[in-house]
This record gives C-alpha cells, structure tokens and sequence, in this order.
C-alpha cells in the first residue's frame, strides 16, 4: 500500500524481479533508443550517442554482469558551467553515455512504480507534465481564492544535499 494525495492505493509490481526487468533486452532497448534519440553531449570520458553502440557491441555483457554483481559504478560526471539570466552560472553534471544509458532503463522500470506517489501538485521533472500544467494549476489555485504565494528557491539544493543522511 502506497500513499498517493489523499488516496491509498495499490501499486502493483514484481518487487522480487525488478532487476531482471531493468536488464531485459526489451527495457535496455528501449533506452538505448532514448538515450541515442536525445543526443546528448559526452560525459568525461568524451563518449558521443554515436559511438555507444560500438562500444555495447564490444562490452554489453560485461556491462550487464557488473550491473549483476554489484560491481558497477558509475563515472564521475563532467561538471559545465551554464549561464543563468541573472548573470549567474547553474553549474549541471553531464554522465557519460554508458551512465544514461543505466539511468534511463532503471528509471524506466521504476517510474510506473512510485508516479502515483507523486502529488499532482508537482510537475518538475515528470512525466507528462510540463510548464503549462503548472500554469493550469496555478490559474485553478487562484480561481479557488488563494491569494498569497510563497516564492521558495533552493538554490543549489542538489550541490548540498547530505549523501550519507539521504543514504542512510
């Protein structure tokens, strides 16, 4: 049972073979197609989308059976500085292909899990949803009556986080 809003629901998944189905050819697949389709720029290992398939060619099971047995770590990311409108630089961390490619088929077995946990209130970085949802929302918020608005900013919030608390 999982908490979703104001709602309990049953969330159905096969918690004994999450990792088979991260590994399956199918999900691995499909994000190799996601990675690929979004072009990205290479992490600090230089590695572009068009040579992964090269080099999965060359090291996919040795990929997969670190990933089994726990060996697997992922690269340190390359750490670029963009420009903000204000002046300032948001400092982001780009992984390496290989790193996305892991991301993205964890993220796509773990995803339909836990969404409905999220309040659909939030809209940041989800499926979906984007900037106008959140307008949408706001709008529904003030036609309701609301009329104060708390502006919150955790600048650098993810740069801070406390590894070891959030692991513990």
């Amino acid at each position: 049972m999982w908490m979703c809003e104001d709602n309990i629901v049953e969330v159905p998944f096969d918690n004994e073979h999450l990792f088979e189905q991260i590994l399956s050819p199918a999900n691995l697949n499909r994000a190799y197609k996601s990675v690929i389709g979004n072009n990205g720029c290479g992490g600090i290992d230089k590695m572009s989308c068009e040579q992964l398939f090269s080099w999965l060619s060359a090291n996919k099971d040795a990929l997969i059976l670190s990933l089994m047995d726990g060996s697997y770590r992922p690269n340190p990311v390359r750490r670029v500085e963009i420009p903000k409108d204000n002046g300032n630089m948001r400092l982001l961390g780009i992984p390496t292909v290989v790193d996305r490619l892991v991301q993205q088929a964890i993220n796509q077995v773990l995803t339909p899990i836990y969404e409905c946990q999220f309040s659909m209130r939030s809209y940041g970085f989800r499926p979906r949803k984007g900037c106008h949802d959140a307008l949408r929302g706001a709008q529904e918020i003030i036609n309701a009556g609301y009329i104060y608005v708390v502006d919150l900013d955790l600048e650098r919030f993810f740069d801070t986080v406390n590894h070891s608390k959030l692991i513990e």
